[in-house]
C-alpha cells in the first residue's frame, strides 16, 4: 500500500500541476498541500527516522525561502514556488535534490526561450493550424509550472521514498 502510494501521489500531482500551469497560469494550492501530506504521512512507514524526515523538511524549508525571494522580486510565480518546495520534500537533503534542481533550470531555461520564440511568431505558429492556450500566447508570465513537473517525473526514480520501493519490491 506505501508503495502504491509513493509510485501514484508524487507523479500524479506533478503532472496535475504541469496541466494545471499551462491551461490556467495557475497552481492550484491543494496540489503542494497534498505532495508534502502525502509525503510526511508515508514517511514513517518507509522506516525513515524522524532526523532523515527533518532534512527532508529542511530541505523544503530552503527551497520555500528561495522561491519566496524568487517571488518576492517578481521572477517566480507563487504557485510555482510551493510547487517547488513541495517536491523537494520528496528529495529531502541528498543528491536526488540537487538532480532535480538542475533538471528544474534547464528545462525552465529550455521552456522560457521556447515560449518567448512562440510568442514572438505567434502568427507563423497559428498558421499552422496549432492551438494554443491563450496564457502561453499573451501573458506575461512563463507556466514554470511544466518544467518543474517534467524535472520532477524525470527525476523521481532517484528520490528516497522511491529508492525505498524499488527495494521492497525486488
Amino acid at each position: 500500500m506505501v508503495e502504491a502510494i509513493i509510485f501514484v501521489i508524487f507523479p500524479l500531482c506533478l503532472a496535475l500541476a504541469a496541466l494545471t500551469d499551462f491551461f490556467e497560469m495557475t497552481i492550484p494550492n491543494r496540489i503542494p498541500a497534498i505532495l508534502a501530506a502525502a509525503f510526511l504521512l508515508v514517511a514513517p512507514f518507509t522506516g525513515m527516522a524522524i532526523e532523515v524526515i527533518g532534512l527532508h523538511l529542511a530541505a523544503a524549508s530552503m527551497v520555500f525561502a528561495a522561491g519566496f525571494v524568487l517571488f518576492a522580486i517578481n521572477a517566480m510565480g507563487g504557485g510555482d514556488a510551493k510547487l517547488l518546495a513541495a517536491a523537494s520534500i520528496w528529495f529531502g537533503l541528498d543528491p536526488s535534490l540537487f538532480t532535480f534542481m538542475l533538471y528544474v533550470a534547464y528545462l525552465g531555461g529550455g521552456l522560457t526561450l521556447l515560449i518567448l520564440v512562440i510568442r514572438a511568431n505567434s502568427e507563423v505558429v497559428t498558421a499552422f493550424g496549432v492551438r494554443l492556450p491563450d496564457s502561453i500566447v499573451t501573458a506575461n508570465k512563463i507556466p514554470y509550472g511544466i518544467a518543474i513537473g517534467a524535472a520532477g517525473l524525470m527525476t523521481f526514480p532517484q528520490s528516497p521514498p522511491v529508492v525505498w520501493a524499488l527495494a521492497q519490491m525486488s
